[in-house]
């Protein structure tokens, strides 16, 4: 294995076991704590965290004026995924919002046809259709015993494929750290905007709340454990090929469903299970094809020998 590779691989473990530990703060605060003030606290603790991070990489962040819309725009994706998914966790297990949100990259891929032309085959098209359809698996049940909620992961699912294709898009004009910096004061304002017009207009259910005891520990790991997953999964993709790490991403629903049973006692069950292990096929078998897609794309460009 290249020496450059293993490092790229255990980053990505990292971020997998990372991640879903956001969850379960971000569970833990709903309990006392209004959905849109945990995605503020989580953005404000992370941009805080990323600010000396910046500082010491000697990363600036670019003046040019046509990188302001992208910016805002991930921002709001970001937030509005974020929100989406704090607020299917509040009700349902962690492990089953992520296994829907999980159809983000089917979404990602029709979306790549449709606004950038990626060439996109029926076998990846049909394996996207399979994929969606475990979702339902996962869907249907949470749907009776949860109503509308569990409908929440699609929205995350949505908009974080459109912040996904906004990043696509900036990643060739800044530094990822900059980039995620950037983004997180911005998102850190417009949920902060949020809660304060909820404050204002006394939104009983979106109104802010000082939080007591615990949760302000819960509060501040939403934000640590995000930075911490963000920088992992920046610097994974430094050292190894997204080709590598996109497979070990499908282990954050085994890590989240291992949290979800020891903190809250929660676990899929077999009909999940089944829609899980359908949404993940088709996700791997997609990455199969991409992989075959660049090869041959490689194989066309290097010039035969004579």
């Amino acid at each position: 294995m290249n020496d450059r590779i293993l490092p790229g691989i255990l980053l990505m473990l990292g971020f997998c076991v990372t991640a879903p530990i956001l969850d379960v703060f971000a569970k833990l605060a709903t309990d006392t704590t209004p959905v849109m003030q945990i995605a503020s606290a989580r953005f404000i603790v992370q941009a805080a965290i990323m600010l000396p991070v910046l500082v010491l990489l000697r990363h600036a962040i670019p003046r040019d004026p046509s990188l302001r819309w992208p910016l805002v725009r991930r921002a709001l994706f970001l937030g509005i995924s974020t929100y989406c998914f704090v607020a299917a966790t509040n009700e349902m297990p962690i492990a089953d919002a992520l296994a829907i949100a999980f159809v983000e990259p089917f979404i990602l891929l029709i979306l790549g046809k449709f606004l950038f032309g990626d060439e996109v085959g029926m076998r990846r098209i049909i394996a996207s259709v399979v994929g969606f359809g475990g979702s339902l698996l996962v869907i249907q049940p949470s749907l009776v015993t949860f109503g509308l909620v569990a409908l929440y992961p699609l929205g995350t699912a949505l908009c974080f494929a459109l912040y996904m294709l906004e990043t696509r898009s900036l990643s060739r004009k800044m530094h990822p750290i900059p980039m995620q910096f950037a983004t997180s004061v911005l998102t850190a304002l417009f949920c902060s905007l949020f809660v304060g017009v909820a404050w204002i207009g006394q939104w009983d259910a979106h109104a802010p709340v000082m939080p007591e005891g615990v949760t302000w520990l819960w509060l501040f790991g939403v934000g640590a454990a995000s930075a911490l997953a963000h920088i992992m999964m920046t610097y994974a993709l430094r050292f190894a090929p997204s080709a590598t790490l996109a497979p070990l991403h499908y282990l954050e629903i085994i890590s989240a469903a291992i949290l979800g049973l020891l903190v809250f006692q929660d676990f899929p069950n077999t009909l999940t299970w089944a829609g899980i292990a359908i949404i993940v096929s088709s996700g791997l078998y997609i990455i199969h094809r991409e992989r075959l897609t660049e090869k041959g794309k490689v194989r066309l460009k290097v010039p035969a020998e004579l």
